[in-house]
């Protein structure tokens, strides 16, 4: 994207109104153009009147309050000064919890030269990652997926276009299975887990994110995992390795309630304790890697059908996921006891 293009979407996503010239009366955000930077700082910074972001000394991002002088202001920043009378936040040292993303970071901010371009997409791909997530979608396809979104981005795919996409062979995972195709399925299902990364990431990297694709994306993410083990277990009848068929709906039965309920867990934690159950301890975001979600169940599906086991690996699924459940019932016990006992249940992140 250009530059500008970039800073003004960035800025519309935190609450600004991008303009080229300031409006009489109304406080303003300057910003170098020679800089980029992530959309943490320009949230901070709408919401911090009379401070400046610097690095290395030199502004970045400063908010003069309503009725103070602009033209003095650009010169000093055009200059390389703070303008005066400023409180500055240092981009080097200081870090903030971001909570839509789970984590607590430095955010970004770099010089933007046709040298640092390419840092600069890795450094906002980046800052665009969840902090706390699975361990397939924080290791295995981060790197082919920051591909997949910069090819996205120049060839001005919207990430909705994305979504739909994935959306698609995600249906097609579930019909493939549904008939016994469990390795079509495999790759189907894994091209759309990647494709749901990519859409998040070039949403946030490019100033799309709208709450229509959040509730697209997040609502294909939480519905679809059931049908997904259903058709496992269906598709395992068609090519003859299924169970006797009450064990099957105890099977299916397992997994589906322990998702449900283990999402019913995480909203009350959320509504109750104001952020994410995967938050509150460093050993809950830990767990977040691993937990019973739809790819670490993948991933046991994939081990158990390439050892020819694909009934033992929906057994396992289920016995992880009733598990999984288990401990976030524990853990959520644990944060209402300590609230009783009168101490703060607060994030390790914050």
């Amino acid at each position: 994207m250009e530059a500008i293009d970039r800073a003004n979407a960035l800025a519309a996503q935190a609450g600004m109104e991008p303009a080229l010239v300031a409006q009489p009366g109304r406080g303003v955000v300057l910003a170098d153009m020679g800089w980029a930077w992530d959309p943490s700082w320009a949230k901070l910074i709408a919401a911090s009147p009379g401070c400046a972001l610097v690095r290395n000394g030199r502004p970045i991002l400063a908010h003069l309050p309503a009725g103070s002088p602009v033209d003095p202001a650009i010169v000093a920043i055009q200059s390389g000064l703070v303008p005066p009378a400023m409180e500055t936040i240092d981009a080097d040292t200081a870090e903030l919890s971001n909570t839509q993303l789970r984590k607590r970071e430095r955010p970004f901010a770099m010089p933007l030269t046709t040298e640092t371009v390419d840092a600069v997409e890795r450094a906002a791909y980046d800052g665009s990652y969840k902090g706390v997530t699975d361990a397939l979608t924080l290791y295995l396809w981060r790197r082919p997926a920051f591909y997949l979104t910069r090819w996205a981005a120049l060839a001005g795919i919207k990430p909705n276009q994305v979504t739909a996409v994935g959306a698609a062979l995600c249906v097609a995972t579930f019909f493939l299975w549904l008939e016994g195709f469990f390795w079509t399925g495999m790759a189907t299902g894994f091209a759309f887990m990647v494709l749901d990364t990519v859409d998040g990431k070039l949403a946030r990297c490019t100033g799309q994110s709208s709450k229509w694709g959040n509730v697209f994306d997040h609502g294909v993410d939480l519905i679809h995992p059931p049908f997904w083990w259903w058709a496992w277990a269906e598709g395992l009848r068609v090519s003859g390795q299924g169970f006797e068929r009450v064990y099957e709906l105890m099977i299916v039965g397992t997994i589906v309630i322990a998702y449900i309920l283990q999402r019913i867990i995480e909203g009350i934690f959320i509504k109750r304790f104001g952020m994410d159950i995967h938050v509150w301890k460093r050993a809950d975001s830990l767990f977040r890697l691993v937990t019973a979600r739809r790819n670490p169940n993948m991933a046991i599906l994939l081990v158990a059908l390439a050892l020819g086991l694909p009934a033992t690996g929906l057994e396992l699924v289920a016995l992880w996921t009733a598990l999984s459940l288990l401990f976030h019932a524990v853990r959520i016990a644990q944060a209402n006891e300590q609230r009783r006992s009168g101490r703060p249940v607060v994030s390790w992140l914050a």
